[in-house]
């Protein structure tokens, strides 16, 4: 089994589920993995009979929409939560639903995640700190529980591992991993139709935000750290959205003797801060936590409701004693 200390609990939540309506939430701004573990639960819930459907506060990006299928997806907004149960995907914290989602659902029947910011928040929890993604903790209590698995369902669940993953560059790669998505990929899954749908669609005005971002980067801390940023009015010149910024923070992570990189995104009068590290010592959850963030060891996030500006230097003087105390 993959999974073995979650097996009890899993077959309870399936037992407490059965007969009743269940709404799959992920967290707002979705990504990949969230995608990939509302769809890939929701079919699996389905495919043993559980009425169940995906639910999300904000709309699938561009290049994920195709993984969705035929799988019963609705926005919050048009969303009635008539007599359903909520089961949390790759939410470190309840309100990362967002708060219409959070009123509608005050109590979180089960929380499947992977962060290891997780405080366990709801009556089920299935939390595997040490995995690749959400999806992977998914696709193993899909196979460890014999639960059907369609093609869009090992699509989706592959979707989720490969972009949480970095396409398998970042240290929680694993030969588990790897083995769970040797079975996806004879279920169904393509990795070469996830690259191409991901990478290989992409707008020029993705390419003219990036030739912008990449025009930002500063090294600091003794050249190990890499921060760059992309304002309002560089997503208004180009005519590209936040949603073609998804990766951008791996260019500075990924120049020579960086050990952490930084990307600041800026949302009115919010910033959104992404952190990635090469090596899960560097504990980049811990330094998103001082921002009220969270997320894995060595790739995180926070939002601030204040300026770029305002953040910076703030947050160049945590990375600095962050990684003092770390050595």
């Amino acid at each position: 089994m993959y999974f073995p200390q979650q097996a009890e609990t899993f077959r309870h939540l399936l037992d407490e589920v059965r007969g009743k309506p269940v709404a799959v939430l992920g967290h707002l701004r979705p990504d990949g993995d969230c995608i990939g573990s509302q769809v890939g639960l929701t079919r699996m819930l389905r495919a043993v009979g559980i009425d169940a459907v995906a639910v999300n506060k904000d709309p699938a990006p561009r290049v994920l929409k195709s993984f969705i299928g035929d799988t019963p997806w609705v926005q919050a907004k048009d969303f009635e939560p008539q007599g359903h149960v909520s089961i949390n995907v790759d939410c470190a914290d309840p309100i990362r639903v967002g708060l219409l989602l959070r009123k509608l659902f005050p109590e979180t029947l089960a929380n499947i995640d992977h962060h290891v910011s997780n405080p366990a928040y709801a009556r089920f929890n299935l939390i595997e700190s040490h995995t690749a993604a959400t999806g992977e903790v998914l696709a193993g209590l899909a196979f460890d529980h014999g639960l059907p698995v369609d093609a869009i369902t090992a699509q989706a669940l592959y979707v989720a591992i490969a972009t949480d993953t970095g396409q398998f560059r970042l240290p929680t790669t694993t030969g588990q991993v790897f083995e769970i998505c040797s079975r996806l990929i004879a279920l169904g899954a393509s990795p070469a139709g996830v690259t191409r749908e991901l990478f290989e669609k992409e707008p020029l005005a993705k390419f003219k935000l990036l030739q912008r971002f990449l025009g930002t980067l500063q090294v600091v801390c003794d050249g190990r750290v890499c921060v760059g940023h992309l304002r309002d009015a560089d997503y208004r010149a180009t005519g590209a959205t936040h949603e073609d910024a998804e990766g951008f923070v791996d260019y500075p992570r990924d120049l020579k003797g960086v050990d952490i990189g930084i990307f600041l995104e800026e949302y009115g009068n919010q910033t959104k801060g992404s952190l990635r590290a090469k090596s899960k010592r560097f504990r980049v959850d811990q330094l998103a936590k001082q921002f009220n963030g969270g997320g894995h060891a060595p790739a995180a996030g926070f939002n601030q409701e204040c300026s770029l500006d305002e953040l910076l230097p703030r947050l160049l003087v945590a990375v600095e004693a962050h990684l003092e105390r770390l050595g």
